[in-house]
């Protein structure tokens, strides 16, 4: 069970393995784009390129849905990056339980946002982990973990390929041990436990007081949706790569400002503590390109104050 592309490489190793794939569950087709054509999920593409049956429904509460899935008579369920809560009657029905890929260090960073909050407070060190799906929020005992380190070009985006190829290896490496017996399911330290929140898309609304730390990490957080963005002549810019840049308290935040042409960054905006370095950016309606290339085509942005 898995809708986007996080789950692939678990469902592609999955049928790399000596278990049988009987079903693949996913989010039901939405559309998408200005021509409102049907999408399907990375998961049913790789599913159907494979031969695989592939189910979709609204919700897995439905008494019919539930009668069809115990017909597939599963001996575990393997969910990763699902998109719906699996009620109880789906997780007493194999009997191995129903299995959990989540991209963080559990007890830490359950819920919507692992992996973005991991980058936002700036931690060095993030991981996956295979766990056993209980009525919680991803509460329930592990099975396994893996550490992956983060650096500092990583973006929710880049860091969730990272986390999906390792969650796979480490299931295909989990699942023959708890099925045989061999490891036991360890609960969860619940005076550890976070949550995360559903990331909305005001939440790229830059705030040029805060700390040049917090707006650089939230820049990498919010990559790729939805983005980081300011406004300027009342048009929204993206910010694309950024740098986190030392200097004397800002005089004004949002203020843009030439840098040294020896620093890595030759534009920069003043921030609540420091200044932030611009390597990209992308205009409203316009394609991204440096910030020097920007500069070149407006005069008048050195000088401005973003809002």
């Amino acid at each position: 069970m898995g809708t986007p592309e996080f789950a692939v490489p678990s469902l592609a190793a999955l049928i790399r393995s000596p278990y049988e794939v009987v079903a693949v569950y996913t989010q039901p087709d939405r559309k998408a784009g200005r021509g409102q054509s049907v999408d399907f999920s990375p998961v049913k593409q790789l599913a159907l390129s494979q031969g695989l049956e592939v189910v979709q429904s609204e919700s897995l509460k439905v008494t019919s849905t539930v009668e069809k899935l115990a017909g597939f008579a599963p001996h575990v369920i393997v969910v990763a990056a699902f998109g719906q809560i699996l009620p109880s009657e789906v997780l007493t029905l194999p009997k191995f339980g129903c299995l959990n890929v989540h991209p963080s260090l559990l007890s830490r960073y359950r819920g919507a946002s692992p992996i973005a909050a991991a980058i936002l407070q700036g931690d060095e060190v993030t991981g996956v982990t295979i766990m056993v799906l209980d009525a919680g929020m991803d509460s329930g005992p592990i099975l396994s973990q893996r550490e992956v380190p983060i650096s500092t070009d990583d973006t929710t985006g880049t860091l969730a390929v990272k986390l999906a190829q390792v969650g796979a290896q480490l299931l295909i490496e989990t699942l023959p041990s708890w099925v045989d017996g061999r490891i036991q399911a360890q609960p969860q330290e619940e005076g550890l436990a976070s949550y995360t929140k559903v990331i909305s898309k005001s939440d790229g609304e830059i705030n040029w007081r805060l700390p040049t730390l917090e707006i650089w990490r939230r820049v990498r957080a919010f990559d790729p949706w939805p983005g980081c963005y300011t406004l300027w002549h009342g048009k929204r810019l993206k910010l694309g790569k950024v740098l986190p840049l030392y200097g004397d308290e800002s005089r004004e935040p949002g203020k843009v400002i030439v840098l040294s042409q020896l620093a890595p960054a030759t534009v920069g905006v003043e921030t609540g503590d420091g200044v932030l370095g611009l390597l990209s950016v992308q205009l409203e309606g316009k394609r991204e390109m440096s910030a020097a290339e920007f500069v070149l085509g407006q005069r008048d942005f050195i000088g401005s104050l973003l809002l």
